[in-house]
Protein backbone atom coordinates (compact mmCIF):
# COMPACT_ATOMS: atom_id res chain seq x y z
CA UNK A 1 0.00 0.00 0.00
CA UNK A 2 2.77 2.45 0.76
CA UNK A 3 4.27 2.06 -2.67
CA UNK A 4 0.91 2.38 -4.37
CA UNK A 5 0.01 5.51 -2.45
CA UNK A 6 3.32 7.18 -3.25
CA UNK A 7 2.98 6.43 -6.94
CA UNK A 8 -0.70 7.27 -6.90
CA UNK A 9 -0.31 10.95 -6.20
CA UNK A 10 2.71 11.52 -8.39
CA UNK A 11 0.96 12.69 -11.60
CA UNK A 12 -1.00 15.30 -9.70
CA UNK A 13 2.23 16.57 -8.19
CA UNK A 14 4.19 16.92 -11.43
CA UNK A 15 3.72 20.67 -11.58
CA UNK A 16 4.30 21.08 -7.85
CA UNK A 17 7.51 19.08 -8.07
CA UNK A 18 8.60 21.25 -10.96
CA UNK A 19 8.00 24.45 -9.04
CA UNK A 20 9.71 23.35 -5.85
CA UNK A 21 12.65 21.86 -7.71
CA UNK A 22 13.27 25.03 -9.71
CA UNK A 23 13.60 27.08 -6.52
CA UNK A 24 16.29 24.75 -5.24
CA UNK A 25 18.32 24.34 -8.41
CA UNK A 26 18.04 27.67 -10.22
CA UNK A 27 21.61 28.65 -9.27
CA UNK A 28 23.21 25.69 -11.01
CA UNK A 29 20.92 26.10 -14.02
CA UNK A 30 22.12 29.66 -14.64
CA UNK A 31 25.78 28.65 -14.72
CA UNK A 32 25.27 25.52 -16.79
CA UNK A 33 25.92 26.95 -20.22
CA UNK A 34 27.78 29.79 -21.88
CA UNK A 35 24.63 30.82 -23.72
CA UNK A 36 21.55 32.51 -22.31
CA UNK A 37 19.26 29.69 -23.37
CA UNK A 38 17.11 28.27 -20.63
CA UNK A 39 17.61 24.56 -20.20
CA UNK A 40 15.08 22.34 -18.45
CA UNK A 41 15.82 18.79 -17.36
CA UNK A 42 13.09 16.35 -16.33
CA UNK A 43 14.05 13.02 -14.77
CA UNK A 44 12.49 9.71 -13.79
CA UNK A 45 14.87 7.38 -11.95
CA UNK A 46 14.72 4.10 -10.10
CA UNK A 47 15.23 4.14 -6.32
CA UNK A 48 14.44 7.88 -6.15
CA UNK A 49 11.37 10.07 -5.85
CA UNK A 50 12.00 11.51 -9.31
CA UNK A 51 8.96 10.98 -11.54
CA UNK A 52 8.88 13.33 -14.51
CA UNK A 53 10.38 15.83 -12.09
CA UNK A 54 12.09 19.08 -13.03
CA UNK A 55 15.66 18.36 -11.96
CA UNK A 56 17.93 21.17 -13.08
CA UNK A 57 20.18 20.38 -10.14
CA UNK A 58 21.53 17.61 -12.39
CA UNK A 59 22.98 20.25 -14.72
CA UNK A 60 26.65 20.60 -13.81
CA UNK A 61 29.64 22.91 -14.27
CA UNK A 62 31.81 19.84 -14.61
CA UNK A 63 33.53 19.20 -17.92
CA UNK A 64 34.66 15.63 -17.31
CA UNK A 65 31.73 13.98 -19.11
CA UNK A 66 32.17 10.50 -20.49
CA UNK A 67 29.56 10.73 -23.26
CA UNK A 68 28.69 13.46 -25.75
CA UNK A 69 25.43 13.87 -27.65
CA UNK A 70 25.76 16.21 -30.63
CA UNK A 71 22.62 17.63 -32.26
CA UNK A 72 22.39 18.88 -35.82
CA UNK A 73 19.16 20.93 -35.88
CA UNK A 74 19.60 21.66 -39.59
CA UNK A 75 19.22 17.97 -40.45
CA UNK A 76 15.75 16.60 -39.81
CA UNK A 77 13.81 13.46 -40.63
CA UNK A 78 10.21 12.31 -40.03
CA UNK A 79 7.36 14.49 -38.78
CA UNK A 80 5.90 13.33 -35.48
CA UNK A 81 2.26 12.22 -35.35
CA UNK A 82 1.81 11.51 -31.63
CA UNK A 83 1.94 9.04 -28.78
CA UNK A 84 -0.95 7.34 -27.02
CA UNK A 85 -2.63 4.08 -26.13
CA UNK A 86 -5.57 1.85 -26.97
CA UNK A 87 -9.02 2.55 -25.59
CA UNK A 88 -10.34 -1.01 -25.53
CA UNK A 89 -13.48 -2.53 -24.09
CA UNK A 90 -11.40 -3.69 -21.14
CA UNK A 91 -10.09 -0.21 -20.43
CA UNK A 92 -13.56 1.30 -20.69
CA UNK A 93 -15.17 -1.33 -18.45
CA UNK A 94 -12.55 -0.81 -15.74
CA UNK A 95 -12.86 2.98 -16.05
CA UNK A 96 -16.61 2.73 -15.48
CA UNK A 97 -16.02 1.01 -12.11
CA UNK A 98 -14.03 3.96 -10.76
CA UNK A 99 -15.53 6.79 -8.73
CA UNK A 100 -16.04 10.10 -10.58
CA UNK A 101 -13.05 11.56 -8.71
CA UNK A 102 -10.76 8.74 -9.79
CA UNK A 103 -12.11 8.85 -13.33
CA UNK A 104 -11.15 12.51 -13.59
CA UNK A 105 -7.72 11.82 -12.11
CA UNK A 106 -7.19 9.10 -14.70
CA UNK A 107 -8.27 11.28 -17.63
CA UNK A 108 -6.06 14.12 -16.46
CA UNK A 109 -3.08 11.81 -15.98
CA UNK A 110 -3.16 10.64 -19.59
CA UNK A 111 -4.73 13.37 -21.69
CA UNK A 112 -4.07 16.74 -20.04
CA UNK A 113 -0.89 18.10 -21.63
CA UNK A 114 -0.15 20.37 -18.67
CA UNK A 115 -1.11 18.33 -15.62
CA UNK A 116 -0.67 14.91 -17.24
CA UNK A 117 1.39 13.37 -20.04
CA UNK A 118 -0.61 14.73 -22.97
CA UNK A 119 -1.58 11.70 -25.06
CA UNK A 120 -2.55 12.71 -28.62
CA UNK A 121 -2.97 9.31 -30.28
CA UNK A 122 -5.46 6.49 -29.67
CA UNK A 123 -6.42 3.11 -31.07
CA UNK A 124 -9.68 1.25 -30.61
CA UNK A 125 -11.07 -2.13 -31.62
CA UNK A 126 -13.75 -2.76 -34.28
CA UNK A 127 -16.16 -5.01 -32.34
CA UNK A 128 -14.57 -7.47 -29.91
CA UNK A 129 -10.94 -8.38 -29.29
CA UNK A 130 -9.26 -10.43 -26.56
CA UNK A 131 -9.50 -7.42 -24.22
CA UNK A 132 -13.28 -7.51 -24.26
CA UNK A 133 -15.40 -9.32 -21.68
CA UNK A 134 -16.98 -11.42 -24.40
CA UNK A 135 -17.04 -11.88 -28.17
CA UNK A 136 -19.52 -9.81 -30.17
CA UNK A 137 -20.04 -8.10 -33.54
CA UNK A 138 -22.21 -5.19 -34.68
CA UNK A 139 -24.57 -7.31 -36.78
CA UNK A 140 -26.85 -10.33 -36.56
CA UNK A 141 -24.90 -13.41 -37.58
CA UNK A 142 -25.41 -14.08 -41.30
CA UNK A 143 -26.43 -10.53 -42.19
CA UNK A 144 -24.15 -10.00 -45.20
CA UNK A 145 -26.03 -6.84 -46.20
CA UNK A 146 -25.31 -5.31 -42.76
CA UNK A 147 -28.94 -4.23 -42.33
CA UNK A 148 -28.72 -4.93 -38.59
CA UNK A 149 -25.49 -2.96 -38.08
CA UNK A 150 -25.43 -0.96 -34.85
CA UNK A 151 -22.86 0.05 -32.21
CA UNK A 152 -25.18 -0.07 -29.19
CA UNK A 153 -22.65 -2.33 -27.42
CA UNK A 154 -19.99 0.39 -27.54
CA UNK A 155 -22.30 3.11 -26.27
CA UNK A 156 -22.33 1.64 -22.77
CA UNK A 157 -18.64 1.94 -21.91
CA UNK A 158 -16.22 2.55 -24.77
CA UNK A 159 -17.76 5.50 -26.58
CA UNK A 160 -18.28 7.54 -23.37
CA UNK A 161 -14.62 7.01 -22.43
CA UNK A 162 -13.37 7.99 -25.89
CA UNK A 163 -15.47 11.16 -25.76
CA UNK A 164 -14.07 12.08 -22.34
CA UNK A 165 -10.53 11.41 -23.53
CA UNK A 166 -11.04 13.69 -26.54
CA UNK A 167 -12.45 16.43 -24.31
CA UNK A 168 -9.56 16.18 -21.84
CA UNK A 169 -7.05 16.24 -24.70
CA UNK A 170 -8.36 19.64 -25.75
CA UNK A 171 -10.94 18.50 -28.27
CA UNK A 172 -8.72 16.49 -30.58
CA UNK A 173 -7.41 12.94 -30.50
CA UNK A 174 -5.95 11.11 -33.49
CA UNK A 175 -7.96 7.88 -33.39
CA UNK A 176 -7.46 4.80 -35.54
CA UNK A 177 -9.43 1.55 -35.41
CA UNK A 178 -8.46 -2.11 -35.91
CA UNK A 179 -10.52 -5.26 -36.45
CA UNK A 180 -9.42 -8.54 -34.86
CA UNK A 181 -11.71 -10.70 -37.02
CA UNK A 182 -14.64 -10.52 -39.41
CA UNK A 183 -17.90 -12.06 -38.16
CA UNK A 184 -17.82 -15.87 -38.02
CA UNK A 185 -20.02 -16.49 -41.08
CA UNK A 186 -17.60 -14.49 -43.27
CA UNK A 187 -14.71 -16.87 -42.50
CA UNK A 188 -13.80 -20.33 -43.70
CA UNK A 189 -13.71 -21.74 -40.14
CA UNK A 190 -17.10 -20.20 -39.23
CA UNK A 191 -15.52 -18.93 -36.00
CA UNK A 192 -14.66 -15.40 -34.90
CA UNK A 193 -11.81 -16.97 -32.91
CA UNK A 194 -8.92 -19.28 -33.90
CA UNK A 195 -7.68 -17.66 -37.10
CA UNK A 196 -9.36 -18.75 -40.31
CA UNK A 197 -9.50 -16.62 -43.46
CA UNK A 198 -11.99 -14.21 -44.98
CA UNK A 199 -14.10 -15.97 -47.61
CA UNK A 200 -13.81 -14.21 -51.01
CA UNK A 201 -17.60 -13.94 -51.39
CA UNK A 202 -17.75 -11.73 -48.31
CA UNK A 203 -14.86 -9.39 -49.15
CA UNK A 204 -17.17 -6.57 -50.26
CA UNK A 205 -19.46 -7.03 -47.29
CA UNK A 206 -16.47 -6.86 -44.95
CA UNK A 207 -15.18 -3.69 -46.66
CA UNK A 208 -18.63 -2.17 -46.17
CA UNK A 209 -18.37 -3.05 -42.47
CA UNK A 210 -15.41 -0.67 -42.02
CA UNK A 211 -17.46 2.09 -43.65
CA UNK A 212 -20.39 1.42 -41.34
CA UNK A 213 -18.09 1.57 -38.32
CA UNK A 214 -16.53 4.89 -39.33
CA UNK A 215 -19.91 6.43 -40.11
CA UNK A 216 -21.43 5.22 -36.85
CA UNK A 217 -18.58 6.53 -34.71
CA UNK A 218 -18.50 9.87 -36.48
CA UNK A 219 -22.26 10.18 -36.01
CA UNK A 220 -21.47 9.92 -32.29
CA UNK A 221 -19.06 12.85 -32.62
CA UNK A 222 -15.89 10.72 -32.65
CA UNK A 223 -13.67 11.46 -35.68
CA UNK A 224 -11.89 8.39 -37.05
CA UNK A 225 -8.49 9.38 -38.44
CA UNK A 226 -7.67 5.99 -39.91
CA UNK A 227 -7.71 2.23 -39.60
CA UNK A 228 -5.59 -0.86 -39.92
CA UNK A 229 -6.77 -3.66 -42.19
CA UNK A 230 -6.31 -6.49 -39.68
CA UNK A 231 -4.72 -6.87 -36.27
CA UNK A 232 -1.84 -9.39 -36.46
CA UNK A 233 -2.78 -10.95 -39.82
CA UNK A 234 -0.30 -13.83 -39.49
CA UNK A 235 -1.36 -15.03 -36.02
CA UNK A 236 -3.85 -17.81 -35.37
CA UNK A 237 -4.94 -17.01 -31.82
CA UNK A 238 -7.38 -18.56 -29.37
CA UNK A 239 -9.08 -15.16 -29.37
CA UNK A 240 -10.43 -13.07 -32.27
CA UNK A 241 -8.05 -13.47 -35.22
CA UNK A 242 -7.95 -13.83 -39.00
CA UNK A 243 -5.13 -14.75 -41.37
CA UNK A 244 -4.18 -12.61 -44.37
CA UNK A 245 -1.24 -13.60 -46.54
CA UNK A 246 0.68 -10.63 -47.98
CA UNK A 247 -1.03 -11.12 -51.34
CA UNK A 248 -4.52 -11.44 -49.86
CA UNK A 249 -4.09 -8.28 -47.78
CA UNK A 250 -2.80 -6.42 -50.83
CA UNK A 251 -5.71 -7.54 -52.99
CA UNK A 252 -8.31 -6.79 -50.33
CA UNK A 253 -6.97 -3.25 -50.04
CA UNK A 254 -6.65 -2.79 -53.79
CA UNK A 255 -9.96 -4.28 -54.90
CA UNK A 256 -12.29 -3.75 -51.96
CA UNK A 257 -11.33 -1.60 -48.96
CA UNK A 258 -9.57 1.24 -50.81
CA UNK A 259 -12.19 1.68 -53.54
CA UNK A 260 -15.06 1.29 -51.07
CA UNK A 261 -13.79 4.04 -48.77
CA UNK A 262 -13.24 6.23 -51.83
CA UNK A 263 -16.75 5.56 -53.14
CA UNK A 264 -18.28 6.42 -49.76
CA UNK A 265 -16.46 9.75 -49.49
CA UNK A 266 -13.96 8.44 -46.96
CA UNK A 267 -10.82 8.55 -49.08
CA UNK A 268 -9.19 10.85 -46.52
CA UNK A 269 -9.11 8.05 -43.95
CA UNK A 270 -5.59 6.76 -43.44
CA UNK A 271 -5.19 3.04 -44.14
CA UNK A 272 -2.40 1.14 -42.38
CA UNK A 273 -1.22 -2.26 -43.60
CA UNK A 274 0.36 -5.16 -41.66
CA UNK A 275 -0.27 -4.18 -38.00
CA UNK A 276 1.93 -7.04 -36.80
CA UNK A 277 5.54 -7.54 -35.72
CA UNK A 278 8.83 -6.05 -36.86
CA UNK A 279 11.13 -8.22 -38.95
CA UNK A 280 11.22 -9.77 -42.41
CA UNK A 281 7.43 -9.77 -42.78
CA UNK A 282 7.31 -6.03 -42.10
CA UNK A 283 9.69 -5.47 -45.00
CA UNK A 284 7.88 -7.97 -47.25
CA UNK A 285 4.48 -6.35 -46.73
CA UNK A 286 5.92 -2.90 -47.34
CA UNK A 287 7.64 -3.96 -50.56
CA UNK A 288 4.59 -5.77 -51.90
CA UNK A 289 2.15 -2.92 -51.30
CA UNK A 290 4.25 0.22 -51.60
CA UNK A 291 5.94 -0.90 -54.83
CA UNK A 292 2.58 -1.28 -56.59
CA UNK A 293 1.16 2.15 -57.50
CA UNK A 294 -2.36 0.76 -57.92
CA UNK A 295 -2.53 -0.33 -54.29
CA UNK A 296 0.05 2.00 -52.72
CA UNK A 297 -2.21 4.97 -53.42
CA UNK A 298 -4.60 3.65 -50.78
CA UNK A 299 -1.98 3.02 -48.08
CA UNK A 300 -0.90 5.81 -45.71
CA UNK A 301 1.72 3.58 -44.17
CA UNK A 302 2.53 0.40 -42.28
CA UNK A 303 1.96 -0.51 -38.64
CA UNK A 304 3.94 -2.82 -36.42
CA UNK A 305 4.11 -4.43 -32.95
CA UNK A 306 7.03 -5.46 -30.73
CA UNK A 307 6.21 -9.13 -30.06
CA UNK A 308 8.83 -10.51 -32.46
CA UNK A 309 10.88 -11.20 -29.31
CA UNK A 310 8.40 -13.85 -28.08
CA UNK A 311 10.85 -16.68 -28.79
CA UNK A 312 13.79 -15.03 -27.05
CA UNK A 313 15.15 -13.04 -29.97
CA UNK A 314 16.08 -9.37 -30.02
CA UNK A 315 13.95 -6.49 -31.34
CA UNK A 316 14.22 -6.11 -35.13
CA UNK A 317 14.61 -2.33 -35.18
CA UNK A 318 16.68 -2.57 -38.36
CA UNK A 319 13.61 -3.72 -40.32
CA UNK A 320 11.85 -0.49 -39.39
CA UNK A 321 14.82 1.54 -40.59
CA UNK A 322 14.99 -0.42 -43.83
CA UNK A 323 11.35 0.29 -44.67
CA UNK A 324 11.88 3.98 -43.86
CA UNK A 325 14.91 4.04 -46.14
CA UNK A 326 13.20 2.27 -49.02
CA UNK A 327 9.90 4.17 -48.79
CA UNK A 328 10.58 7.57 -47.20
CA UNK A 329 7.23 8.93 -48.39
CA UNK A 330 5.29 6.27 -46.48
CA UNK A 331 4.69 6.32 -42.74
CA UNK A 332 5.72 3.87 -40.03
CA UNK A 333 3.47 3.64 -36.97
CA UNK A 334 3.95 1.53 -33.87
CA UNK A 335 0.42 0.23 -33.34
CA UNK A 336 0.72 -2.04 -30.28
CA UNK A 337 2.99 -3.18 -27.48
CA UNK A 338 2.55 -4.26 -23.88
CA UNK A 339 4.25 -6.26 -21.16
CA UNK A 340 2.78 -9.74 -21.39
CA UNK A 341 2.20 -12.33 -18.65
CA UNK A 342 0.67 -10.24 -15.89
CA UNK A 343 2.17 -10.60 -12.41
CA UNK A 344 0.76 -8.38 -9.65
CA UNK A 345 4.08 -8.46 -7.79
CA UNK A 346 5.70 -6.55 -10.67
CA UNK A 347 3.64 -3.37 -10.82
CA UNK A 348 6.79 -1.39 -9.98
CA UNK A 349 9.31 -3.56 -11.87
CA UNK A 350 11.68 -1.07 -13.49
CA UNK A 351 12.69 -3.37 -16.33
CA UNK A 352 9.22 -3.03 -17.81
CA UNK A 353 9.67 0.74 -18.13
CA UNK A 354 13.12 0.30 -19.66
CA UNK A 355 11.66 -1.98 -22.31
CA UNK A 356 9.40 0.92 -23.29
CA UNK A 357 12.25 3.42 -23.33
CA UNK A 358 14.46 1.15 -25.43
CA UNK A 359 11.72 0.47 -27.97
CA UNK A 360 10.39 4.00 -28.31
CA UNK A 361 13.84 5.56 -28.78
CA UNK A 362 14.94 2.98 -31.34
CA UNK A 363 11.66 3.07 -33.25
CA UNK A 364 11.75 6.86 -33.45
CA UNK A 365 15.38 6.83 -34.54
CA UNK A 366 14.43 4.44 -37.35
CA UNK A 367 11.76 6.72 -38.78
CA UNK A 368 8.59 5.88 -36.84
CA UNK A 369 6.12 8.78 -36.78
CA UNK A 370 3.99 7.67 -33.82
CA UNK A 371 3.86 5.15 -31.00
CA UNK A 372 0.73 3.48 -29.63
CA UNK A 373 0.73 1.53 -26.37
CA UNK A 374 -1.85 -1.23 -25.82
CA UNK A 375 -4.57 -0.88 -23.11
CA UNK A 376 -4.56 2.48 -21.33
CA UNK A 377 -6.11 0.90 -18.24
CA UNK A 378 -6.56 -2.61 -16.81
CA UNK A 379 -7.77 -3.89 -13.46
CA UNK A 380 -5.75 -5.35 -10.58
CA UNK A 381 -5.74 -8.72 -12.37
CA UNK A 382 -4.51 -7.48 -15.75
CA UNK A 383 -7.93 -7.72 -17.39
CA UNK A 384 -10.76 -8.14 -18.11
CA UNK A 385 -9.95 -10.54 -20.94
CA UNK A 386 -12.34 -13.22 -22.17
CA UNK A 387 -9.57 -15.77 -22.89
CA UNK A 388 -7.34 -15.18 -19.84
CA UNK A 389 -4.64 -13.36 -21.81
CA UNK A 390 -3.82 -10.98 -18.94
CA UNK A 391 -1.22 -8.24 -19.41
CA UNK A 392 0.20 -5.05 -17.93
CA UNK A 393 -0.87 -1.48 -18.62
CA UNK A 394 0.87 1.78 -17.63
CA UNK A 395 -1.96 2.40 -15.17
CA UNK A 396 -3.97 -0.24 -13.34
CA UNK A 397 -7.07 0.24 -11.21
CA UNK A 398 -7.70 -1.69 -8.04
CA UNK A 399 -11.45 -1.65 -8.43
CA UNK A 400 -12.00 -3.13 -4.96
CA UNK A 401 -10.33 -0.10 -3.35
CA UNK A 402 -11.04 2.60 -5.97
CA UNK A 403 -7.31 3.22 -6.38
CA UNK A 404 -5.09 3.87 -9.37
CA UNK A 405 -1.69 2.20 -9.60
CA UNK A 406 0.85 4.15 -11.66
CA UNK A 407 3.63 1.93 -12.96
CA UNK A 408 7.10 3.18 -14.04
CA UNK A 409 5.95 2.58 -17.63
CA UNK A 410 3.54 5.50 -17.31
CA UNK A 411 6.35 7.91 -16.49
CA UNK A 412 8.71 6.59 -19.17
CA UNK A 413 6.06 6.99 -21.88
CA UNK A 414 5.30 10.44 -20.47
CA UNK A 415 8.85 11.63 -21.13
CA UNK A 416 8.02 11.33 -24.83
CA UNK A 417 4.30 12.13 -25.04
CA UNK A 418 4.39 15.18 -22.77
CA UNK A 419 7.29 16.94 -24.43
CA UNK A 420 7.41 15.82 -28.08
CA UNK A 421 4.30 17.30 -29.64
CA UNK A 422 2.53 16.53 -32.93
CA UNK A 423 4.24 18.02 -36.02
CA UNK A 424 7.66 18.02 -34.36
CA UNK A 425 10.54 17.03 -36.63
CA UNK A 426 13.17 14.53 -35.60
CA UNK A 427 16.67 16.01 -35.42
CA UNK A 428 19.66 13.98 -36.48
CA UNK A 429 22.08 13.44 -33.61
CA UNK A 430 25.26 11.49 -32.91
CA UNK A 431 26.18 9.90 -29.62
CA UNK A 432 29.76 9.02 -28.70
CA UNK A 433 29.15 5.99 -26.51
CA UNK A 434 26.59 3.16 -26.31
CA UNK A 435 26.30 3.60 -22.55
CA UNK A 436 23.35 5.89 -23.26
CA UNK A 437 20.70 5.98 -25.98
CA UNK A 438 18.95 9.12 -27.13
CA UNK A 439 16.56 10.73 -29.60
CA UNK A 440 15.84 14.41 -30.37
CA UNK A 441 13.00 16.42 -31.90
CA UNK A 442 12.28 20.07 -32.70
CA UNK A 443 8.74 21.13 -31.81
CA UNK A 444 6.71 23.62 -33.83
CA UNK A 445 7.64 26.34 -31.32
CA UNK A 446 11.34 25.64 -32.15
CA UNK A 447 12.07 24.18 -28.74
CA UNK A 448 14.38 21.20 -28.99
CA UNK A 449 13.54 18.10 -26.97
CA UNK A 450 16.21 15.47 -26.30
CA UNK A 451 15.40 12.25 -24.46
CA UNK A 452 18.25 10.26 -22.92
CA UNK A 453 18.09 6.82 -21.30
CA UNK A 454 20.60 5.21 -18.96
CA UNK A 455 20.07 1.47 -18.42
CA UNK A 456 23.30 1.00 -16.51
CA UNK A 457 23.79 0.56 -12.77
CA UNK A 458 25.85 3.76 -12.48
CA UNK A 459 25.13 7.43 -13.02
CA UNK A 460 26.61 8.88 -16.20
CA UNK A 461 27.85 12.40 -16.88
CA UNK A 462 27.26 13.48 -20.47
CA UNK A 463 27.49 16.65 -22.54
CA UNK A 464 24.64 17.74 -24.77
CA UNK A 465 25.96 19.86 -27.64
CA UNK A 466 23.52 21.93 -29.68
CA UNK A 467 25.47 24.20 -32.07
CA UNK A 468 27.22 26.73 -29.81
CA UNK A 469 25.56 25.46 -26.62
CA UNK A 470 27.18 22.84 -24.41
CA UNK A 471 25.38 21.53 -21.35
CA UNK A 472 26.83 18.93 -18.99
CA UNK A 473 24.23 16.80 -17.25
CA UNK A 474 24.25 13.88 -14.84
CA UNK A 475 21.77 11.10 -15.44
CA UNK A 476 21.21 8.70 -12.51
CA UNK A 477 21.41 4.93 -12.86
CA UNK A 478 18.36 3.36 -14.52
CA UNK A 479 16.84 6.67 -15.48
CA UNK A 480 15.17 8.53 -18.33
CA UNK A 481 15.64 12.26 -18.90
CA UNK A 482 14.01 14.85 -21.12
CA UNK A 483 16.06 17.97 -21.85
CA UNK A 484 14.34 21.01 -23.34
CA UNK A 485 16.32 23.90 -24.81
Amino acid sequence: MKIINRILIAPILVLQLSCSSSKVVSRSAVSASKSNKKIEVYTTAENTNLRLSLSNNLISKATNSTVSIVLDPEKTDQIFLGIGGAITDASAEVFAKLSPKKQQEFLTAYYDKNKGIGYTLARTNIHSCDFSSDSYTYITEGDKDLESFNIEHDKKYRIPLIKKAIETAGGKLTLFASPWSPPAFMKDNNDILHGGVLLPEFAQSWANYYVKFIQAYEKEGIPVWGLTIQNEPMAKQRWESCIYTPEVERDFLKNFLGPTLEKEGLASKNIIIWDHNRGDQLEKRANLVFSDPEVSKYAWGIGFHWYETWNGGTPKFESVGEVHKQFPNKNLLFTEGCIEKFDATKFQFWGNAERYGLNIINDLNNGTVGWTDWNILLDQNGGPNHVGNFCFAPIHADTTKDELIYTPMYYYIGHFSKFIRPNAKRIIETISDKTLISTSFKNSDNKIVTIVMNQSDKEVVYTLINQDTKTTITIPAHALQTIIN
